[in-house]
């Protein structure tokens, strides 16, 4: 059974960071694109980043372009986001996701999402 579980959302201050988790499982983790996407209050699903199955390629949207950085450990299953120089429209709900390399894909799957609150 597929599972994504994401951790390490949670407050922080203007200009701060922090750093997400998703630990996957039921799948094939090496093989597959994982991405990573948000949703602000009222808005749709934004795609965030994205990151070939070896690691050795990644995108990014342009509103988090060089503040955060998407990385993946296939030994131990894991997708990571580290978000640097955080604002508060970053505020949002964040998901894992397989699929959608560069944000006009579908997403294969989509996990469970964890609040980032962005705030002073």
């Amino acid at each position: 059974q597929e599972q994504l579980v994401v951790s390490g959302g949670g407050l922080a201050q203007p200009g701060g960071s922090l750093r997400l988790s998703c630990a996957a499982s039921g799948f094939t983790f090496s093989e597959y694109v994982m991405s990573w996407a948000r949703q602000a209050p009222g808005k749709g699903l934004e795609w965030v980043s994205g990151i070939y199955g070896d690691g050795k390629g990644a995108y990014y949207s342009d509103s988090v372009k060089g503040r955060f950085t998407i990385s993946r450990d296939n030994a131990k299953n894991m997708l990571y986001l580290q978000m640097n120089s955080l604002k508060p429209e970053d505020t949002a709900l964040y998901y894992c996701a397989r699929g959608n390399i560069a944000g006009i894909d579908e997403y294969d799957y989509v996990g469970q999402g964890t609040q980032v609150t962005v705030s002073s």
